[in-house]
């Protein structure tokens, strides 16, 4: 296949495709309760130190192996390596990283489904007036009931699938360009807000106060699990971007960028969130439910609460839905390199994780106790080790092709520095980047 013809139109539209990739479910939904889940602060302090030494080194990584191949993520790794006399079968990290992608959007559509019920129960002020017992026995019966959840399910990969299918410039960039700066107006909308709660001071000194007693071989798999899925690193996603990035973009000021703007909305909505459950009187600590049982409670009890709430959940929604579209754009561009047009691409793509996100739907009822691998039901499977180990190992084989198979001229003209700034980043990826991975997946299988 040749170099794809299709291009970012600036480079504010890439920066913009690439956080949104990186934004969604990863630091509105998953961030706040992995958070509570492992310690606050030393959680917090662990996971920017891995977005700095890993997340943004390999996500140029990913990127300049898209840009200087300029084709899909599987026939851009084929291409270099052969350009590079390596082994062709580097192009089956391609495949993998489709496959990863593939696991976490069955999970994410059905996440996401849940902020489509929740966003219209909280603009019909369902929430008012009623007990943590009755929104809690809500959030149970709605997950108990597959119809509802695969109605849900269904509604957010059409929202997806149309977007994509109408390719980067019409699809893709004009959507980011209108809803990533509405996401961060109403984040600091929402963020403001929390500045006024009673619970705002406590909900800082948690965050920003690090107990490193808290600190655990697992915790460190967490965290550094988190900051490739925040970040979308791993997957592939970012290679298939990178194939679109306009030829005088600075490549590290963009990853740079993207890196500030997704921790930001980490912490914002961190912040946001543990100002009202702090305010509350609640545990931080409540696991995947915080979001959708002790948020509706927290906010009930506030002035305008149901105004704030729906607020919150259309935030969640708009964030889901374009991490979601960025997300599944390298699998499309692996069908199309196979010879499939897009539209024909993207309908093999939404149906195949449809399909999967059914079992995903059916693992809160009927297939609760159906044990697929390692005692785990599917959602549990495939919300968990594609995230934390496929997402972790991805962006390690990436790192080892970009800074040890890939010519240096090569390397270089796509990363887009001088010399010096060149050597600094190859010498932090494969001196730091690499073993510090290494370690760590090391850590978590002990």
């Amino acid at each position: 296949m040749n170099e794809t013809l299709e291009r970012w139109s600036s480079r504010r539209a890439f920066i913009l495709a690439v956080t949104g990739a990186a934004v969604g479910l990863g630091n509105i939904w998953r961030f706040p309760y992995i958070t509570g889940e492992n310690g606050g602060a030393a959680f917090l302090m662990l996971y920017v130190a891995f977005v700095v030494l890993l997340g943004v080194p390999v996500m140029m990584a990913e990127i300049l192996v898209g840009r200087a191949g300029r084709r899909s993520p599987m026939q851009s790794l084929g291409y270099l390596a052969s350009a590079a006399s390596a082994s062709r079968h580097w192009r089956w990290l391609g495949l993998f990283g489709a496959f990863t992608v593939f696991c976490i959007l069955s999970f994410y559509s059905v996440v996401s489904g849940w902020s489509i019920e929740f966003l219209g129960q909280s603009l019909r002020g369902e929430f008012v007036g009623r007990s943590a017992q009755e929104i809690g026995a809500g959030f149970d019966a709605f997950l108990a009931n597959p119809g509802r959840m695969a109605v849900n399910h269904s509604l957010f990969l059409l929202m997806t699938m149309l977007v994509v299918a109408g390719g980067v410039a019409k699809g893709l960039e004009r959507l980011n360009n209108v809803l990533m700066p509405l996401l961060y107006l109403l984040l600091l909308v929402l963020a403001g807000h929390a500045a006024t709660t009673s619970g705002f001071t406590t909900a800082l000194a948690w965050l920003f106060t690090p107990d490193l007693s808290a600190v655990s071989p697992m915790v460190l798999v967490h965290a550094m699990g988190h900051a490739f899925f925040t970040l979308a690193v791993g997957a592939c996603a970012l290679m298939a971007y990178g194939a679109y990035m306009p030829d005088q973009q600075s490549l590290p000021r963009a990853a740079a960028s993207v890196a500030v703007l997704d921790v930001s909305v980490a912490l914002l909505a961190g912040i946001a969130i543990f100002s009202v459950v702090f305010s509350q009187g609640m545990d931080p600590g409540e696991g995947p439910g915080l979001m959708f049982v002790t948020l509706p409670v927290a906010f009930a009890d506030l002035p305008l609460g149901a105004f704030w709430l729906s607020l919150f959940f259309l935030l969640l929604l708009l964030a889901t839905w374009t991490s979601s579209i960025n997300l599944a754009e390298p699998i499309v561009a692996t069908l199309q390199g196979w010879g499939l047009g897009r539209g024909r691409a993207t309908a093999v793509v939404g149906f195949a994780v449809w399909a999967l996100g059914l079992l995903s739907v059916l693992s809160f009822s009927t297939m609760a106790d159906v044990e697929v691998l390692f005692g785990m039901n599917v959602f549990a499977l495939v919300s968990t080790i594609p995230p934390e180990i496929f997402l972790p190992v991805g962006g390690l084989l990436i790192a080892i092709f970009a800074a040890w198979v890939m010519p240096e001229s090569t390397a270089r003209h796509a990363l887009g520095v001088g010399p010096g700034g060149f050597r600094l980043w190859r010498n932090l990826v494969r001196w730091v980047s690499i073993p510090l991975t290494l370690v760590v997946l090391g850590a978590g299988l002990l």
